[in-house]
């Protein structure tokens, strides 16, 4: 499974893989993908920079990546404090009346809220940057736009390629114009914030729009079959998210949610303002449908909605309490029925691959007489 960029980059696989887990990303790299971070969840930069040393430290010098989450648009001299000032009074009411309703405890005293997301406000995302920029990454990718213009020719100057996550051709236009090496094609069926096209029509049209961009294609991709798919349509790799989050080396801390995780269709997720305050489609629960109840107060933009629910979401993963439990997924959801390695997972893909290819070939073969 190789291509231009892989080959660029030093992979033997073109399979990059998004996680917020540090010991998934490494185990990526070293079957021969690409491994990604998340950096969303980091608020310290001195956390970051503990996990960034650790995956230095276990991936043998091969390359990795790291994923920030900074917003094409920003409010000025905004910081996480001011922004919890602006949060109504009716929707803190409205997420202490659902809590209660399911009779979820506390947090005990003296612990705070481990679900705290405001990577996503750019002084907390430039800060993981100046961290990042200290290690040996060799791709940052940006899942809401394309990174400030700065932050594009910093990457560039320590020799760091960029991507950014497009849910249409128009996005991805824009960030071709802004001098972004790689696009990531993301289609509606992907976990966390996603477009309304999905993939299948999406990919080829960025393709043709950016080329000679390299495009990755994600979303409903878990099988090396769906592999093929991808580079049949143009790509010079996939990126999957989802389909890491029941390997072994994942650091769920809940053994409810990797439950539901295996026991979920592919029918059992929603695309759902209810986590961040953009559409992310992640498992349907009671949570989700009461934030989606045209009779509730209605989301907040992001990033209120994420710092409103903060506390909420830390004591409903802490205490595991099932009908509110939830975590962004997409749509491959249904094919995660097992627990398995990253290593078995790319053994699976490789196999799927070369099976694809084996009956294209059979088929163009046949076609050619």
């Amino acid at each position: 499974m190789q291509t231009e960029l892989s080959t660029t980059l030093g992979v033997e696989h073109a399979v990059f893989g998004f996680t917020p887990f540090p010991a998934v990303a490494a185990a990526i790299s070293r079957a021969g993908g690409f491994g990604v971070l998340g950096a969303v969840r980091y608020t310290a930069p001195d956390d970051l920079a503990r996990d960034l040393d650790w995956i230095d430290a276990h991936v043998g010098g091969l390359p990795y990546g790291l994923d920030v989450v900074m917003p094409a648009a920003k409010v000025e001299g905004v910081g996480e404090t001011d922004a919890e000032a602006m949060i109504p009074a009716g929707h803190r009411q409205f997420v202490q009346d659902t809590l209660a309703k399911y009779g979820v405890p506390e947090l005990p005293a003296g612990e705070a809220a481990g679900w705290r997301i405001t990577g996503w406000m750019e002084q907390v995302a430039r800060r993981q940057l100046d961290v990042a920029f200290g290690h040996p990454i060799a791709l940052l990718a940006n899942a809401l736009g394309s990174p400030p213009a700065d932050v594009v020719a910093r990457a560039h100057e320590q020799g760091v390629l960029v991507a950014a996550l497009a849910g249409s051709a128009r996005h991805a236009r824009k960030h071709r114009d802004a001098g972004i090496d790689v696009v990531v094609a993301q289609g509606y069926e992907a976990g966390g914030h996603t477009g309304e096209i999905a993939s299948m029509v999406l990919t080829p049209e960025v393709v043709e729009e950016v080329h000679p961009l390299p495009v990755l294609a994600a979303g409903g991709i878990g099988s090396g079959q769906q592999v093929a798919a991808a580079l049949a349509l143009g790509a010079q790799g996939v990126w999957l998210g989802s389909v890491w989050l029941t390997t072994t080396e994942a650091d769920l801390h809940s053994p409810a949610l990797t439950r539901k995780l295996l026991a979920a269709t592919s029918s059992d997720t929603v695309r759902s303002r209810a986590l961040t305050g953009k559409p992310a489609r992640q498992l349907r629960t009671d949570w989700t449908d009461a934030w989606d109840d045209p009779d509730g107060p209605g989301t907040l933009p992001m990033p209120l909605q994420g710092l409103l629910v903060a506390d909420a979401v830390s004591r409903i993963q802490r205490y595991e309490v099932e009908p509110l439990l939830g975590t962004p997924v997409g749509q491959i959801v249904g094919r995660m029925t097992t627990e398995r390695s990253v290593r078995e997972v790319f053994d699976d893909l490789t196999r799927g691959f070369e099976r694809a290819v084996d009956r294209l070939n059979r088929v163009a073969g046949r076609s050619g007489r």
